[in-house]
């Protein structure tokens, strides 16, 4: 009987998560979060640079939600695991509420009309700074809940699910923002953002309440400590969470496709547009894949040649002189990326124990999210300093020995299987 029960639970593939009605819940309330705070980023850039028409400019933006993210974090997955993650969820998206009804409040004409260009700037800068201290807690409460949501049998599922909803709400959020300005105001633009994350609320209010995990009180920086060890000693979390850290801190050649768009292959603004898109798509096309056939065996050794496969597809980018090839090479990155990201997710959620959820999130998150900042500056310097093409390869080069010294330092991870 015990064999017919484990037998039924490899047939199942991940849609059979969404019979669970507050996972279904879940999913809603996270896919219009993301939707909302995608277009957030999209429409604060286009206004920022409208208004100062400096790049600089809009790297602050960035630099104004990156800062609180990354120091708060570690203090953040204390708090996480000491609260009830359903009432974290639902203070956070009323603050991320707030924040939008600020840039709402900004984009009134009696206000524009009232406050100087220099004024508008500076106070959405401290708006987005405020979304990035919220985001420090909201991004690994939203991981972390899951697990008390779903049966154990049933994560791996949820967790594709939960990258699929992600990434499509990433993609139609930019999408999305950037059809409201080319046909609209920032006010109508701003009140849809505010919409979807009324939406958001309405959606996490039906979850139940949350069993909090950790019991009695501890020292704030021995909970940290507790969790980062836990990392640390863990080498299947460990090496999953390096893996995709260095593959986007090397393989960061994304920043640079502006460069190969006009420089090197001489396409216009929409075959850019069409590179910029190919990684994201590729990631959502395998992730879909992954939703309704699941990979059932040797799940570590399949990320290793993944990540592999991620640095060969961002050299031949790299070396690519012919546009189709260069949008088929960063097609593929995107749908192994994909196969990393569904992996890491699974691995870290399986074996992290309940009471650490939000630790280990919230370390996950600090280092998975800096790496895409740390990769665009990281791809400047080497272009920089050995020219565009080489650093991409070079990018590229390093990404396969992450791959090489992972597979030698970290053999329970190439052996794993869920």
């Amino acid at each position: 009987m015990a064999e017919e029960n484990s037998s039924e639970e490899r047939r199942q593939t991940a849609l059979d998560v969404l019979r669970i009605a507050e996972y279904r819940n879940f999913i809603l309330s996270r896919f219009f979060y993301i939707m909302a705070l995608r277009m957030v980023t999209t429409i604060v850039g286009w206004r920022i640079y409208e208004i100062t028409h400096n790049p600089l400019a809009i790297g602050l933006i960035g630099l104004s939600e990156f800062l609180p993210a990354f120091t708060l974090a570690l203090y953040a997955g204390h708090i996480i695991d000491k609260s009830d993650k359903r009432a974290l969820l639902l203070r956070t998206t009323t603050c991320y509420l707030v924040c939008v009804i600020g840039l709402i409040a900004l984009s009134f004409g009696p206000v524009m009309r009232s406050l100087h260009n220099h004024w508008i700037q500076w106070l959405t800068y401290t708006i987005i700074f405020c979304t990035g201290v919220i985001r420090a807690f909201a991004g690994p409460a939203l991981n972390a809940i899951i697990a008390q949501i779903v049966p154990r049998h049933q994560l791996s599922g949820a967790v594709t699910l939960n990258t699929s909803a992600f990434l499509t709400a990433s993609v139609l959020g930019h999408a999305t923002a950037g059809f409201l300005i080319a046909h609209t105001t920032y006010l109508v633009a701003f009140s849809i953002v505010g919409l979807y994350v009324v939406i958001a609320l309405c959606a996490f209010f039906t979850l139940s309440p949350k069993q909090i995990m950790v019991a009695g009180e501890k020292k704030t920086w021995e909970s940290i400590k507790e969790g980062l060890r836990f990392v640390v000693q863990t080498k299947e979390v460990l090496g999953a969470i390096a893996l995709d850290l260095f593959a986007v801190l090397f393989g960061g050649a994304v920043a640079l496709i502006p460069v190969y768009a006009r420089d090197i292959l001489q396409v216009g603004p929409i075959g850019f547009g069409w590179l910029n898109a190919a990684d994201d798509i590729g990631s959502i096309l395998m992730i879909l894949g992954l939703t309704l056939w699941p990979l059932r065996h040797r799940q570590g050794l399949i990320l290793l040649y993944a990540v592999a496969g991620f640095g060969a597809c961002i050299i031949l980018f790299g070396l690519s002189r012919i546009y189709l090839l260069s949008f088929f090479a960063l097609l593929c990155s995107g749908m192994l990326d994909g196969i990393s990201v569904v992996i890491r997710g699974t691995i870290v959620q399986l074996k992290t124990p309940d009471a650490l959820r939000g630790r280990v999130s919230a370390v996950n998150s600090m280092f998975i999210n800096s790496s895409n900042e740390l990769g665009q500056f990281e791809s400047g310097v080497m272009a920089r300093l050995l020219g565009v093409v080489p650093s991409v390869v070079f990018g590229g080069c390093m990404t396969i020995g992450v791959v090489v010294a992972t597979w030698f330092k970290a053999p329970s991870l190439r052996k794993m299987e869920y």
